[in-house]
């Protein structure tokens, strides 16, 4: 192993919390300060709030009996392009007939 490599080791680093010294630990920093431990975090403590979920559950339920309304198989979608496609080539034919037959009798 090369010397003078590797950071110092402290091994009774202090861990402070909100200024507070709550514990040691080893570290390559002689102090820690920190924000959120285990002692302090709302889910280690047991005071963990649950925000609304059944609301949330509601709003969830709504959207998805809107969308389950919208929900269609995709042969019905074909069958629907199928119709279009059909009126509008009725459509077509019908608007390029009477052209047609206009255009005949005007070169008659």
């Amino acid at each position: 192993m090369k010397p003078n490599i590797h950071p110092k080791y402290y091994p009774q680093a202090k861990v402070f919390v909100g200024g507070q010294l709550v514990g040691t630990v080893g570290s390559t920093r002689p102090e820690l300060h920190l924000d959120v431990w285990s002692g302090t975090h709302p889910f280690y403590t047991g005071e963990q709030r649950i925000i609304d979920t059944e609301g949330q559950v509601d709003r969830f339920q709504k959207r998805l009996e809107r969308r389950s309304g919208e929900v269609t198989t995709k042969v019905e979608k074909q069958s629907r392009r199928r119709a279009k496609r059909q009126i509008a080539e009725v459509i077509d034919d019908e608007a390029v007939a009477p052209a047609a037959t206009d255009d005949a009798e005007a070169a008659s």
